[in-house]
C-alpha cells in the first residue's frame, strides 16, 4: 500500500480564497483554462471530497489534492 503525499502548507495571507484561484497560486495548476478542466473532469478534491466548483471559497485548513499533491490552505 502506498503512502498519500505529505501535506504542503500553502499560505494564503488572508481569510479565504477561491478553489480555482488556489489552484494556480500553489503551483498546481499553470493556466486558467487547466484549472476549469481539471476540475470538472472532477480531478481535483477538497478534503478528499471531489468538488466541481471552481469558485469554491475554501477557508484555512483545507486541503485540496490534485495528481498525487497535497496542499493545505494556510494563514
Amino acid at each position: 500500500m502506498t503512502k498519500p503525499a505529505p501535506i504542503e502548507d500553502v499560505p494564503i495571507g488572508g481569510e479565504g480564497i477561491r478553489l480555482g484561484q488556489f489552484l494556480k497560486f500553489a503551483g498546481l495548476l499553470d493556466s486558467g483554462g487547466d484549472v476549469k478542466e481539471a476540475i470538472i473532469d472532477g480531478y481535483v478534491t477538497v478534503n478528499g471530497e471531489v468538488d466541481r466548483r471552481r469558485g469554491r471559497q475554501l477557508q484555512l485548513g483545507d486541503v485540496v489534492a490534485f495528481e498525487g499533491r497535497r496542499v493545505r490552505v494556510s494563514p
